[in-house]
């Protein structure tokens, strides 16, 4: 899952972004509106962390005109999204202050300063939200998924699994009868500073039909890959 961190301190930013890659995730920081305003108009996030107190603008309006985009039409995709979570990481503890930023469109809002199993618990609990999903773990025939533990289990046996491999698996997972191009998986996948070799991505699909199955994932040659959405009989 990639996430936008929105943070001009530069010790919370690369406190935050460090702990957060160390537990699987794809971390993107901007220091300020501007710069965060480009990275969603160019990029697609699973999330946003964002602090109100950012050097050109308040935060604030980052998430207003984030919420004010326009929607896709059904079937295309937009950037920037309007619905991409948000969470508030912000000093402003007052409780006017949370009822203001969550009526601003925000989806969570948590004070500094804040403790980080806390955070990616809040996380979780965004991803799960916006991916439609109300049980904390990913059910797809005899697989199950647990974001929390980072764990794969097939048939109730635990499968070995790289970090690498149990986020693409994730990722086909959440978009379960769509297709997904190469490009875009990667983009999910990898912050602006990681270098990415071209069959990267190829290469992670194998190990995943090795290990749980040749029929778990479709190839459609030419555009993608895909786990249907219902899983085979």
């Amino acid at each position: 899952m990639r996430i936008l961190v929105v943070e001009d301190d530069a010790g919370i930013a690369g406190g935050l972004s460090a702990t957060l890659q160390q537990r699987g995730y794809a971390v993107d920081v901007c220091g300020s509106v501007a710069a965060a305003w480009s990275a969603l108009r160019a990029e697609s996030f699973s999330a946003v962390l964002l602090d109100l107190g950012l050097p050109d603008l308040d935060g604030g309006e980052l998430l207003q005109r984030l919420r004010a985009s326009p929607a896709p039409a059904p079937g295309e995709a937009a950037l920037p999204d309007p619905a991409t979570p948000v969470m508030i990481l912000t000093a402003r503890d007052q409780v006017r202050q949370r009822i203001a930023g969550l009526d601003l469109g925000a989806d969570d809002y948590l004070t500094k300063p804040f403790d980080v199993d806390e955070l990616e618990a809040r996380l979780r609990a965004l991803l799960r939200r916006s991916a439609g999903r109300a049980a904390p773990t990913i059910r797809h025939g005899d697989l199950e998924v647990d974001p929390a533990a980072r764990t794969v289990r097939r048939a109730g046996v635990l499968v070995d699994m790289s970090p690498r491999e149990f986020s693409v698996l994730r990722v086909l997972l959440e978009s379960r009868g769509r297709v997904l191009s190469r490009q875009q998986i990667e983009e999910r996948l990898y912050s602006w500073q990681t270098a990415v070799e071209s069959n990267t991505i190829e290469v992670h699909i194998h190990h995943l039909r090795r290990k749980l199955g040749n029929d778990r994932i479709v190839t459609m040659r030419g555009v993608g890959y895909f786990i249907p959405a219902e899983p085979a009989a």
